[in-house]
């Protein structure tokens, strides 16, 4: 029931400064005297953090018999020498009062008012402490798995934050006790609790991974112009060095990849191209392209739009994967990029999406063909029936079907 004991239980591991504690308990007491005697005016409380003592002492003038006109402020002669013999009138009597002379509910009151005080103090201390963290990187072991978000303790303070399913990383897979890093993305105030948004998808994340793994980034020497990525699939960084005997491309990757492995294991095998960055607008484009080999580049400035020449065996290098490259060539030089056969004869990478063929094809069948990657009619239809079967659960008269499908949408 002491208040003390409270506060020594409380002021311990909390992130809570010395002055604000004070104030705290200052608030509390008098809000407890104030009840009692209708004001604090002539009382002192004293409040020892270091080891959780409190005083409490009620001053009042010393006045002869028979003249108090002030219970609050004024004391008889007699009743201040029954506290202490030596003193005088005019003198100030101090009066020291204890807990127990406050009752047992008010205790109780004051006890729950505390508590909540401090719990309120330190919601906001975690709040202000994460917003000002915001873009770091946090190492936090997993807590919790739920359905839709794991709960992660920050190794550093042992706080709760949240990593949620669509900030996570195709392919990551964690269980209780693992440790997990990635960036504090956002904090916000969910019913008067500040929750921690962790990020692993963000592109903030690969930017601080690259900034750990290459001293010439935090030194300035390197210069992260733009990242583009498909979190779990692939990347793009355009970087830029200010010193012309450094290779920024080179000093990303490191020696024989030394520097750019780690982050690709934490990224589970996502696919990074580090590409120099320039101001020629066709360079940074044949680079953004890369692995491809680019013949030509028609640019159209006023439309934003980049078309591309290449040998028809480049073609499949330069759109990539479901199209991750060319769509991250976009992204990477803000140019809508075509792609087109040396022949001029354009190549037709126009694509549909499989949603768009709802009315024809079941939900569960678009499922099934999504969880393998496909997302479009093109990327099905470079998959050959054998595959298909493989990597679904889908039966060969589905698969025809929906081939067939997909294939009538392209013929002229």
């Amino acid at each position: 029931m002491n208040l003390v004991e409270t506060f020594s239980e409380f002021k311990s591991g909390k992130n809570i400064d010395r002055p604000t504690m004070v104030r705290v308990l200052e608030d509390v007491f008098r809000t407890l005297i104030r009840k009692k005697y209708g004001s604090d005016e002539n009382f002192d409380v004293i409040v020892n953090t270091t080891n959780g003592d409190l005083e409490l002492w009620r001053v009042r003038e010393i006045v002869p018999d028979g003249e108090v006109t002030d219970d609050n402020a004024q004391i008889s002669i007699s009743e201040a020498l029954s506290i202490d013999e030596d003193y005088e009138i005019g003198e100030e009597c101090y009066e020291q009062l204890f807990l127990e002379n406050f009752g047992r509910r008010a205790i109780m009151a004051a006890r729950q008012t505390l508590i909540s005080r401090i719990m309120e103090l330190e919601k906001d201390e975690i709040y202000k402490q994460y917003t000002e963290r915001v873009g770091e990187i946090v190492s936090c072991e997993v807590h919790q798995i739920l359905k839709r978000e794991i709960l992660i303790l920050d190794d550093a303070t042992d706080t709760e934050l949240i990593l949620p399913r669509n900030e996570m990383i195709k392919g990551d897979y964690f269980r209780k006790g693992d440790m997990v890093r990635g960036i504090i993305k956002e904090v916000e105030m969910r019913n008067n609790n500040p929750v921690v948004i962790v990020s692993r998808t963000d592109t903030t994340f690969l930017e601080k991974l690259l900034e750990q793994e290459v001293p010439e980034i935090e030194d300035g020497l390197i210069t992260v112009k733009k990242i583009v990525r498909i979190p779990g699939e692939r990347a793009k960084i355009a970087v830029e060095s200010y010193d012309d005997r450094i290779d920024p491309v080179g000093a990303c990757v490191g020696m024989k990849g030394s520097r750019i492995h780690g982050i690709v294991r934490e990224l589970n095998n996502e696919n990074i191209d580090i590409v120099n960055f320039t101001n020629n607008t066709n360079l940074f484009i044949q680079r953004a392209l890369t692995p491809a080999k680019i013949s030509n580049i028609v640019l159209d400035l006023d439309e934003m739009r980049a078309s591309v020449y290449l040998e028809p065996d480049q073609i499949s290098l330069a759109i990539g994967k479901g199209g991750s490259n060319i769509k991250l060539a976009s992204q990477l030089t803000a140019f809508e990029i075509d792609v087109f056969r040396n022949t001029q004869e354009e190549i037709e990478i126009d694509d549909v999406d499989l949603d768009e063929f709802s009315d024809e094809i079941d939900d569960w069948v678009i499922d099934a063909l999504k969880a393998i990657g496909c997302d479009t009619a093109r990327s099905v239809l470079q998959l050959s029936k054998d595959e298909l079967l493989r990597r679904t659960d889908l039966e060969e008269e589905t698969i025809d079907d929906v081939t067939g499908i997909l294939a009538a949408e392209f013929e002229e």
